[in-house]
C-alpha cells in the first residue's frame, strides 16, 4: 500500500493522512460482524415463522432498505465526499451540513407524504393487509434519515470506529427481536418486523460519543496551497476560496445527491427487485417463493454489507487523493481494492460449489432444493457487483456521478427487464442469471468510465 493509505504524518493536501487501510480494517470488523448477525436475524425468522410469514417479512426488509438507500445514502455518500474534501482543501465553514439537513429533510418529508397518501394500497398490496407491518416500513424509514447522516458525518471525519459501532448496535438489536420469537417469549411477524423498526433508533446511541469530543483537528490554512496545487495539475479549477464556504451552494449539493440518489435507485433494483417482481408475478405462492429468492441473494447481501467498510472508507481516501493530485496512489487503491475482491468472490463460488446446497439446507428451515450451479453463479454475480461498487466510489471521487449513474441505469434495466421474460420456468434460476449478467454488464460499463480520460490524472 502506498504511502498515502498509511496513519500518521501529513498527507500530500496538507491535511492528514486518512488511513484508509486502517479504517477499512475497523470497519470490516464491525460491519463483518454485522453481516453475520444479519444472517442470523434471517435464520431465526426463518425457523420461527411460517413460510408466509417469513415471506412478508423479507419483503418487508426489501422495501425499508429501498426506500431508505434510495432516499437517504446520496446524503451519506454526500457527506462523506464533501468533508473530505473540504479538509484537503484546508476549508472551514458549516455550510456543507446545512445543504445535506435541508437534503435530508426534505427527502424525508417527501416519503411522509407519500406513504400516508398511500396507505391502505401499500397495506393491502404490499402487507397482505398487516396494519403492523405498514407502521413498522413507516416508523422504520424515518428513523434511517438521522441513521445515514451519521454515518456520513463519521465517514468523512473518519470516526471509522464509531460508524462500525453503530451498525454492528443496529444489527445486535435487530436480531433480538426473531430471537424473543424463536426462544417463546413472544410471538408472531410483527414482532419480528419491529426489530427493523427498532434497530436504527436504538444504534444511535452512538451519536453522543461523536458529539463529545472534538472531531479531528480544524483544517487550517496551511494546506490549502498544497491542495490548490494538486488540483490545478490535475487540469481542476479551486471552486473555493481557502477557508470559505460560499461556493457550496443547495443546488451542488443536490445535483450530486440526485446523481447518486438514481444509482442507489438502480443498486436496489439489483438487490431487491428480484423478490419483489417475484413476488408479483408467480400467484398465490409469490410470498414463499420470494422468501426463497430473498435466502439465495443473501450469499451476495452478506458479503456486500461486509465490502460496505471498503465503501465507507475508500471515498473519502480517494477525494483526498483527487483533491492533492496523486494519481499513482489513487490508481493503486483502485486496483488492489479491485484484487480483493476477484479473490474473495473466488473463494465464495468454490465454498458454494464444496457445500452451498447442504450450507443453505441447514441455515434456511424450508424445503426447496438449492441448486449448486445457481449459487455459485450467484457468487460470481457478487464478485462482479463488488469490483462495480470500488469504480463506483472511484467514479464519485473524481466528480463523475452523472455518468456513473448512467451506467448503473442502463444495467437494472436490462436486470429488471431480463426478471419480467416469460417463459422462463425456474423462477430462482431466473434471478440468479440475471443477476450474473447484470452484475457482469455494471462492472463493464464502469470499468470502460474509469479507464476514460484515464491520462495520469487521479
Amino acid at each position: 500500500m502506498s504511502d498515502s493509505t498509511r496513519g500518521g504524518g501529513p498527507a500530500p493536501g496538507g491535511g492528514r493522512r486518512d488511513g484508509y487501510g486502517g479504517g477499512a480494517a475497523v470497519l470490516s470488523a464491525g460491519i463483518g460482524m454485522t453481516g453475520l448477525v444479519t444472517y442470523a436475524y434471517f435464520a431465526l425468522a426463518s425457523y420461527a415463522l411460517d413460510d408466509d410469514a417469513y415471506g412478508r417479512v423479507t419483503l418487508l426488509w426489501s422495501a425499508v432498505f429501498i426506500v431508505v438507500s434510495v432516499l437517504y445514502r446520496p446524503v451519506e455518500q454526500l457527506l462523506s465526499r464533501t468533508i473530505a474534501e473540504r479538509e484537503a482543501r484546508g476549508q472551514r465553514g458549516g455550510a456543507h451540513l446545512r445543504v445535506a439537513t435541508q437534503v435530508q429533510l426534505a427527502l424525508a418529508l417527501a416519503f411522509a407524504v407519500g406513504v400516508l397518501a398511500s396507505r391502505e394500497r401499500l397495506e393491502q398490496g404490499l402487507f397482505d393487509g398487516s396494519k403492523a407491518l405498514y407502521w413498522v416500513f413507516v416508523v422504520s424509514v424515518l428513523a434511517y434519515a438521522a441513521s445515514y447522516f451519521a454515518r456520513g458525518f463519521l465517514a468523512g471525519h473518519r470516526r471509522f470506529g464509531l460508524y462500525g459501532a453503530l451498525v454492528l448496535m443496529e444489527s445486535l438489536s435487530r436480531v433480538l427481536f426473531p430471537l424473543a420469537v424463536a426462544v417463546g417469549i413472544a410471538a408472531g411477524e410483527a414482532t419480528v418486523a419491529l426489530g427493523i423498526a427498532a434497530a436504527p433508533i436504538v444504534s444511535l446511541a452512538v451519536v453522543p460519543w461523536a458529539l463529545a469530543r472534538r472531531i479531528g483537528s480544524p483544517p487550517t490554512a496551511a494546506g490549502a496551497p498544497a491542495a490548490a496545487l494538486g488540483a490545478a495539475a490535475a487540469g481542476e479549477p479551486s471552486t473555493e476560496a481557502v477557508g470559505g464556504d460560499a461556493e457550496f451552494t443547495l443546488a451542488k449539493g443536490a445535483g450530486f445527491a440526485a446523481a447518486v440518489l438514481l444509482i442507489m435507485v438502480a443498486e436496489q433494483a439489483f438487490l431487491n427487485a428480484g423478490p419483489l417482481i417475484v413476488n408479483a408475478t408467480s400467484g398465490p405462492e409469490g410470498a414463499a417463493l420470494a422468501g426463497l429468492v430473498f435466502n439465495v441473494l443473501l450469499i451476495a447481501r452478506a458479503p456486500l454489507q461486509l465490502f460496505q467498510a471498503i465503501q465507507t472508507s475508500i471515498l473519502p481516501h480517494l477525494t483526498r487523493l483527487r483533491v492533492s493530485g496523486d494519481a499513482d496512489p489513487f490508481r493503486r487503491s483502485v486496483n488492489a481494492t479491485l484484487a480483493a475482491t476477484a479473490g474473495f468472490a473466488a473463494l465464495v463460488a468454490l465454498g458454494l460449489l464444496a457445500v452451498g446446497p447442504a450450507l443453505m439446507d441447514v441455515v434456511f428451515d424450508d424445503a426447496f432444493s438449492y441448486g449448486r450451479g445457481g449459487l455459485v453463479l450467484v457468487a460470481v454475480g457478487m464478485g462482479f457487483y463488488l469490483a462495480a461498487a470500488t469504480l463506483n466510489q472511484a467514479a464519485l471521487a473524481r466528480g463523475r456521478a452523472r455518468r456513473a449513474a448512467a451506467c448503473w441505469l442502463a444495467s437494472a434495466a436490462a436486470f429488471v427487464a431480463f426478471l419480467l421474460l416469460p417463459g422462463f420456468g425456474d423462477r430462482v434460476l431466473q434471478v440468479q442469471v440475471a443477476f450474473a449478467g447484470g452484475a457482469a454488464a455494471l462492472c463493464g460499463l464502469l470499468y470502460a468510465l474509469y479507464r476514460t480520460g484515464n491520462d495520469g490524472r487521479p
